[in-house]
C-alpha cells in the first residue's frame, strides 16, 4: 500500500508542478490498480485448511 501511495504523489507532484509526459500518467493507473488490489486482497477470506482439525 505504500507503494502505491508513493506512486500517486509522484504523479500528483510532477502533474501539477510541470508538463508531464504521457507517461508519467502511468504511475496514476499503477497507483489506482495497487489500491483497488490491496482493498481485495485485504477484503478476501482465507480458505479454510481442512486438514488441520484431523
Amino acid at each position: 500500500m505504500l507503494g502505491a501511495i508513493v506512486m500517486l504523489a509522484a504523479w500528483a507532484a510532477i502533474t501539477f508542478t510541470t508538463t508531464a509526459p504521457g507517461w508519467i500518467h502511468l504511475l496514476l493507473t499503477a497507483g489506482v490498480f495497487v489500491v483497488i488490489w490491496r482493498i481485495v486482497v485485504r477484503g478476501t477470506p482465507e480458505p479454510h485448511d481442512s486438514s488441520r482439525g484431523k
